[in-house]
């Protein structure tokens, strides 16, 4: 199905053919008929399948025909992540550039003032995360009164990222349900995400596309086996095997993915990681530098996982098995994306190898091993010392109360402790009875020369 065979206005249509887009995905083109008639529905496809335009497509087409309002947010898209807020901004610029909305993002990290003035100047378009839009409602910077339309991405990742709780916050401050248009997209839509879709939207109509195969047809997937000393030197030797112009490297734990970070860039192979605790800047021009080619390896936890779209991405590695099978699906899909071909090279050591066998029941598939030559592995690598734990750095911290107690015990020259006396001597030393001399003359004051002890009369 072409786009201008669906009743879209002529301002949209114009985005999208810039935007070189033509033909329905199969989730566009099951989707759109009903949402372009007002109908609220909970859309799940694979990752990468367009659920961004299908969702962007309606939004448009309902505000357009309502121009009655302006300068107030009439249309609210949630999402978990920042950088996915910072995308869906990115693509509802590109398709309704014709269509003279205002569109602001809204995430913590970066430009509190910015986006507070932004706010206050008015926006048609809000696209946020939970904590930042709770911020400033809570201070009535602005209003959700007169929201036509309600968007909630990745909603899946909602509950997992524990927004469940500002999600609902939100929602109750919205009109009800019945007065607003609601749209939910995930690639997963489990039983607690259809629960709240039913208590605050509409009578969705579920839509699933390809739910069969969980993951994008054009991946190719691989497993290795290997010991947790040996995966290293297998991931060297894949690296220079594969060739991999672009690769984004998965990894469970930020310590881990510094200590990777440190072992690629010591031995030639120049990469930057995005975690939690990266300065939101900071991710962004990361972000950049790999999208333009600048940076051929991005090393990520699971922040990384959901929506993100960047073309040309050859290779995904999962260095570590997620321990979520759904992240799984989510982590391959930042490759093949839009009808490309991309592979996802997955690492199974003692620990993940526990995990594999739900992701292998999630899929719905087995995942094809390999087992690798003893050639692949590259074991002469340049060695790096591992990040230290944070509590091995609070201990160390100078002027905690901890570290500083164990300072001075370190720096304090140890003294031998008072021995006790036996039960025995301590009797005898208390009566006087079997001391010698030389005690006695110890414990006795000296007294001065000449004069005699007086004796008293009363001793006997």
């Amino acid at each position: 199905m072409r786009f201008d065979e669906l009743p879209i206005p002529a301002l949209v249509l114009r985005g999208i053919a810039e935007a070189s887009f033509s033909e329905c995905t199969p989730i566009q083109e099951q989707t759109l008929p009903i949402t372009l008639a007002g109908a609220d529905i909970a859309g799940q496809a694979q990752t990468g399948t367009g659920k961004t335009a299908a969702f962007l497509i309606s939004l448009f087409t309902r505000l357009l025909a309502n121009e009655s309002l302006t300068g107030r947010p009439r249309a609210l898209i949630l999402a978990p992540t920042r950088e996915l807020v910072v995308q869906i901004e990115a693509d509802a610029k590109q398709l309704g550039v014709h269509c003279g909305f205002a569109v602001q993002a809204i995430y913590g990290g970066v430009d509190y003032m910015k986006q507070k003035n932004a706010l206050l100047d008015g926006a048609d378009i809000i696209v946020g995360t939970p904590g930042r839009l709770i911020d400033y409602l809570k201070q009535k910077i602005y209003s959700l009164k007169y929201i036509e339309v309600l968007v909630i991405d990745e909603a899946d990742r909602m509950f997992d990222l524990g927004f469940i709780a500002d999600l609902r916050f939100i929602l109750r401050k919205l009109p009800t349900f019945e007065k607003r248009q609601n749209m939910m997209f995930s690639a997963t839509l489990n039983p607690r995400v259809m629960e709240l879709a039913y208590e605050f939207m509409n009578t969705p109509t579920k839509i699933s596309v390809t739910p069969e195969s969980m993951t994008a047809e054009r991946v190719e997937q691989l497993l290795f086996h290997c010991s947790r000393k040996e995966k290293f030197s297998l991931l060297l030797g894949l690296l220079r095997r594969e060739g991999m112009a672009r690769t984004m490297i998965f990894i469970n734990t930020k310590r881990e993915a510094e200590h990777l970070h440190n072992l690629l860039n010591a031995n030639n192979f120049p990469c930057k990681v995005i975690s939690g605790d990266v300065e939101q800047r900071k991710r962004m021009r990361i972000l950049d530098d790999f999208k333009d080619g600048t940076l051929p390896i991005l090393i990520a936890t699971d922040v990384a996982s959901r929506g993100l779209h960047i073309d040309g991405v050859s290779h995904v590695i999962n260095y570590d098995l997620p321990q979520d099978c759904e992240d799984y699906v989510h982590r391959i899909g930042r490759t093949a994306r839009a009808g490309a071909e991309g592979k996802a090279i997955s690492l199974a050591d003692e620990d993940g190898a526990f995990f594999l066998e739900a992701i292998e029941e999630y899929i719905k598939t087995k995942i094809p091993t390999e087992w690798a030559d003893d050639d692949l592995y590259i074991l002469n690598y340049v060695r790096t010392a591992r990040p230290k734990r944070v509590q091995d750095l609070k201990r160390e911290k100078p002027g905690s109360a901890r570290g500083s107690d164990r300072g001075i015990k370190k720096q304090m020259p140890r003294t031998k402790p008072p021995t006790a006396k036996p039960a025995a001597v301590k009797a005898v030393a208390e009566t006087g009875e079997g001391t010698s001399e030389k005690k006695k003359r110890k414990r006795r004051k000296k007294k001065p020369a000449g004069e005699k002890p007086v004796i008293s009369e009363t001793a006997d």
